[in-house]
C-alpha cells in the first residue's frame, strides 16, 4: 500500500503547474535565449545568427529521410512560406541535420521547395538546441528568447506554431 500511495504522490508533484519534469532530449527551453549559432555552407562561408538580431527567426530542424519532416516541409511550403515571404522581420530556418549544403541542393531540386535548405553537416546548431528527435522547430523572439518548441508533426501544432508567429510579428 506505501508503495501505491508514493507512486500516486509523486504523479501528482509532476502533473503540477511548475513541477512537470523536462524533456531530456531538450537542450533550451521556451524563455531561455536561443543559443548563437553559425551556419556553415560547404564552401567555408558562414552566416552568424547575430545577423538576424531584433527579428522573428523560426528554425526548422529536419532530415532528408525522416517522414515525418516531409509532411513539415509539405506544410512550410504550402503554408508559411506564402504567408510570411514578404514579411522582413521574419526569418525562415529550415536546418538539414547531417547535411551538406549539397545534399540539401540535391533534395531541395528534387523536392521543389521554394525556400532555402541550410546544412548542419556535424550536427553543431543542432546540438546547441536538442540531443534527439525530429522534426523540432524552435520560434525565437524579437529579443532572442525562445518564444515555442514544436517536437514532431501534428497538423494541430503546426497552426498553433502559426498563431505563435502572427503574435511575436505583432508585438514590439
Amino acid at each position: 500500500m506505501k508503495k501505491f500511495v508514493c507512486t500516486i504522490g509523486l504523479a501528482m508533484a509532476f502533473s503540477l503547474p511548475g513541477t512537470a519534469q523536462r524533456d531530456t532530449t531538450d537542450v533550451v527551453y521556451t524563455d531561455d535565449p536561443a543559443p548563437a549559432f553559425t551556419i556553415v555552407a560547404d564552401d567555408g562561408s558562414e552566416t552568424p545568427s547575430s545577423l538576424f538580431k531584433g527579428k522573428v527567426i523560426l528554425i526548422c530542424f529536419f532530415a532528408t529521410w525522416c517522414p515525418p519532416c516531409q509532411t513539415e516541409l509539405a506544410e512550410i511550403e504550402k503554408t508559411l512560406r506564402p504567408k510570411y515571404e514578404r514579411e522582413q522581420d521574419f526569418v525562415l530556418l529550415v536546418v538539414g541535420r547531417e547535411h551538406s549544403e549539397a545534399e540539401l541542393v540535391k533534395y531541395n531540386a528534387k523536392k521543389g521547395f521554394t525556400f532555402p535548405l541550410y546544412p548542419d553537416k556535424n550536427r553543431r546548431i543542432y546540438a546547441s538546441f536538442a540531443t534527439q528527435l525530429i522534426p523540432r522547430s524552435y520560434l525565437i523572439g524579437r529579443d532572442g528568447k525562445i518564444l515555442h518548441v514544436a517536437k514532431g508533426y501534428q497538423p494541430a501544432e503546426f497552426k498553433r506554431l502559426l498563431r505563435k508567429i502572427d503574435n511575436a510579428l505583432a508585438a514590439p
